[in-house]
């Protein structure tokens, strides 16, 4: 990736990370094919700024967020993080024991609030789980500091007793927010944690994660598909499209002034505040391509507007075409796009 900020202010490099899954077939379950999820992406996160990931379902982001974090095993890449207490280490070339030391400077909130949580289990064992789990805490002094994480989520101290049932959807996710914060991580993937809540309960939530970041000096990975939630959050936005990034800006440059015939069309889909505001909406033809056998040249040709004949034979790379702005599109400098204003 070209001109990338001072090695010393970047907490997460990204180096063509790749996550194949293989279609078996046939009694034997033989390999007949690779469905790629993820494929050849590469970008960096700073220390102390949020980086949004947005795309629409099955894009790729969840599956991203999880190879960062080895919930799931990378097929290919290179995935350089900057631990507090062990310096610069490739995330995929560490062993097991190795990868328990790290994931304390690393965690994820999940999406569903509800599902996320163990029912039969209470606050205490849930937000302590993780303290116990690396020895770093138990019994009164364990108690004292679940109280505390649930205080910085905006929880009562004496909820800790109850069971997940007993709380809304809002509540439940800060439980999953305090149990994130736990371990004092470094970096946080958050993996659309207001999707499944109400609008009003997703303004809370949103205030939380950005006071959280102010207070205990985070870095985010945030994923969503609701592109006022990224914007609202996010230094900067990435954009994805079957399984490869096609854009990377931060955040004002990317609305104003998207440069992706993709991102064009994403931000046509943004509800306008003014009902008098008449804006086109860009209705893509085609269907998504498949990730198991996408088509040559630009993955997004087939649906492109803007599409000529070297789009479907030429791959374009993403590179930087503004400070910090980067683009996988053969007629980026050439075409004039329609951002939101």
């Amino acid at each position: 990736m070209a001109d990338k900020p001072r090695r010393d202010e970047v907490l997460l490099e990204v180096n063509d990370l790749k996550k194949h899954f293989p279609i078996q077939r046939g009694f034997l379950q033989r390999t007949a094919g690779y469905v790629k999820a993820v494929d050849g992406i590469s970008f960096y996160i700073k220390e102390g700024e949020t980086l949004g990931l947005v795309g629409e379902s099955g894009c790729g982001k969840t599956t991203t967020g999880r190879c960062l974090l080895r919930a799931i095993e990378p097929t290919a890449g290179e995935i350089l993080f900057k631990a507090r207490d062990a310096g610069r280490v490739n995330v995929r070339e560490l062993s097991k024991g190795e990868l328990k030391g790290l994931r304390q400077n690393m965690q994820m909130i999940f999406q569903d609030p509800y599902s996320s949580l163990n029912p039969r289990m209470t606050l205490l064992q849930i937000v302590g789980e993780p303290l116990l789990v690396n020895k770093v805490a138990r019994g009164k002094k364990l108690e004292d500091r679940v109280a505390n994480l649930l205080r910085v989520v905006g929880l009562r101290p004496e909820y800790m007793r109850r069971y997940p049932h007993a709380f809304s959807g809002g509540q439940r996710q800060r439980i999953g927010v305090a149990r994130a914060l736990a371990l004092n991580p470094q970096f946080i993937v958050a993996d659309e944690p207001v999707s499944a809540l109400d609008v009003s309960i997703q303004a809370q939530i949103l205030n939380l994660l950005q006071d959280l970041q102010a207070e205990f000096d985070l870095t985010y990975l945030f994923i969503a598909h609701d592109l006022s939630v990224i914007e609202h959050i996010s230094d900067r936005v990435a954009v994805m499209y079957v399984g490869k990034l096609v854009e990377m800006a931060e955040t004002e440059e990317l609305f104003m002034n998207p440069k992706h015939p993709y991102t064009e069309a994403l931000m046509s889909a943004v509800p306008k505040p003014d009902p008098r505001a008449r804006s086109e909406r860009i209705v893509l033809a085609g269907e998504v391509a498949d990730p198991a056998n996408p088509p040559s040249g630009c993955y997004f040709h087939p649906r492109c507007r803007y599409a000529q004949e070297i789009c479907g034979i030429g791959e374009p790379v993403l590179r930087e075409i503004n400070e910090e702005h980067f683009v996988s599109c053969h007629r980026a400098e050439e075409l004039s796009l329609a951002g939101v204003v």
